[in-house]
């Protein structure tokens, strides 16, 4: 169906994807985890409640995820440059990918958090635990499974964000959907393009679901 050359455009394509989506998550991850950690803890009902920190981080996160991706792909265009060196390809996305990414990646982990039973916290508190202890020993671990859980779903998120960086100069499977699928009108690039990007959020959606259940301590 496609010549030696067009392999090899799709499989760097596929190495691309997985690069800037892998690397965009960790990073969204290293940001938006402690965020999200914060968000809990100092809500109204949190272990150690601080109303006016939660509602400026809780503000600052809610404006970044309102702005759609490829806008803000544009807006911080100049930060990107001055970042990475460079706007376009697979690094040029990367910073984009992050900083859409990371507020997702807070409200997710705060929403874990906070389905951890208000029982086991008690009873942490009643031994004497402190705030940080209660964060590490009892929050995180009860809320593994869910914490997994979201972070499949932020990958693939971020995955669909990859994609549509295309538009803009991006790489990966996105640009090679756009630029051979959709300004060159060869489809059949386009639906192989899509396919393999619905192959890799399977397998990440799986792999995901089965480390959860292998970590819920419920079903064991």
């Amino acid at each position: 169906m496609f010549d030696t050359g067009m392999m090899e455009l799709l499989t760097e394509g596929i190495l691309n994807t997985l690069y800037m989506t892998v690397v965009s998550t960790c990073m969204a991850y290293a940001i938006g985890l402690p965020l999200g950690v914060i968000l809990c803890v100092t809500d109204k009902d949190g272990v150690y409640p601080v109303p006016t920190v939660n509602k400026i981080l809780g503000f600052i996160i809610n404006l970044i995820r309102s702005v759609p991706f490829l806008i803000l792909l544009v807006f911080i265009m100049p930060f990107t440059r001055a970042i990475v060196g460079t706007t376009i390809g697979t690094t040029g996305t990367i910073v984009p990918l992050v900083v859409s990414a990371f507020p997702f990646v807070a409200r997710v982990v705060e929403s874990s958090l906070k389905e951890v039973d208000g029982g086991v916290i008690e009873a942490a508190q009643s031994m004497g635990s402190s705030t940080f202890q209660i964060i590490y020993k009892v929050l995180i671990p009860e809320a593994k499974p869910s914490l997994i859980i979201g972070a499949a779903i932020s990958i693939t998120t971020i995955l669909g964000y990859s994609a549509m960086a295309g538009f803009v100069g991006g790489g990966g499977l996105g640009k090679i959907a756009i630029n051979y699928g959709y300004y060159r009108y060869q489809r059949d690039i386009m639906a192989i393009s899509v396919l393999f990007l619905v192959i890799i959020v399977q397998i990440f959606q799986e792999i995901g679901m089965r480390v959860a259940r292998l970590t819920d301590k419920r079903i064991k």
